[in-house]
């Protein structure tokens, strides 16, 4: 499994929001709760997909760099 690009997935995140939401509703957590469980995941994982795109950004301009000093 690929999981630099299962973390990078906007899918991927949705997925863990959802089953922590049906995981919060299974074992009665209140609504507050829930709203902040699920808003915790999705800041999670808009930093952790932003952490890779600016990686796999700087990665093409590093390789840009020494192409351009071969």
């Amino acid at each position: 499994m690929k999981w630099k690009s299962k973390l990078a997935s906007r899918k991927f995140w949705a997925l863990v929001a959802g089953v922590a939401t049906s995981i919060c509703v299974l074992v009665g957590a209140d609504g507050d709760v829930t709203t902040k469980i699920t808003g915790l995941i999705g800041t999670v994982g808009t930093v952790v997909v932003y952490m890779l795109a600016e990686a796999h950004v700087d990665g093409k301009s590093a390789a840009g760099e020494q192409k351009r000093k071969q």
